[in-house]
């Protein structure tokens, strides 16, 4: 929630204010995605007291947001399930269009060319646990900034070049950090030695590179 913005999860709470009779239903998702960045497969959980099916739920729901904002499911979960906590993995993925049409500058930064073979072996460097401190947004509220990556590669469709990664969490802007340090590297504007060096000396506040927003997509969180 903002107080001077539009949010979804402000969309999603006044969509809901008739079903709760007119009280907040608090939304809680898995997580933040920063203004311009997407998602196909974000989560949320709510209470709520109510006679109406699932599919009226949804449905009434998706008739109060606005066109950019859709419900896909709803479903019954237990007292146990949490949208944030309860999370095992999450999928990114990030877009870059070699090509020159206009149809996806809001889906993805517009590069002319990249190694996708050079980005992957960059991209090999993060797999596993690693303090990535040095590569997100410093939060002093965090207990720690660990993370473990499961999948971590780059691939190449027509003109679409494409990261997706996997972890058991990401931090502030960690996402964003990793694409434009490996865009860098590939522009030879930053080397794998001294990724390698921030990535083995986590240090608050790095001065690294960060990829713009809009090719960032929240594909899937997923629960056991």
């Amino acid at each position: 929630m903002q107080d001077n913005a539009q949010t979804i999860q402000g969309e999603l709470e006044t969509a809901l204010l008739p079903l709760g009779d007119g009280n907040r239903v608090k939304i809680i998702g898995a997580g933040r995605t920063d203004t311009g960045v997407h998602a196909f497969g974000q989560v949320a959980h709510f209470e709520l007291d109510t006679r109406l099916s699932l599919k009226e739920i949804r449905n009434a729901i998706n008739a109060r947001t606005k066109t950019d904002i859709e419900v896909n499911k709803v479903e019954i979960v237990d007292d146990k399930f949490h949208a944030r906590f309860s999370a095992k993995e999450r999928y990114y993925i990030y877009q870059v269009y070699t090509g020159k049409s206009l149809l996806y500058q809001n889906q993805s930064w517009h590069i002319p060319s990249l190694d996708v073979e050079k980005l992957n072996t960059t991209a090999a460097i993060i797999l596993g646990e690693h303090d990535f401190l040095s590569i997100s947004k410093y939060n002093p509220e965090l207990d720690h900034t660990m993370c473990t990556v499961y999948d971590s590669k780059w691939t190449l469709s027509d003109d679409m070049i494409t990261f997706h990664v996997k972890a058991n969490r990401f931090l502030h802007h960690m996402v964003r950090y990793l694409v434009g340090t490996m865009i860098a590297i590939n522009q030879e504007k930053y080397t794998n030695e001294e990724f390698l060096h921030i990535l083995n000396n986590p240090q608050r506040n790095v001065r690294i590179f960060k990829a713009p927003p809009n090719g960032l997509i929240l594909k899937q969180v997923s629960y056991e």
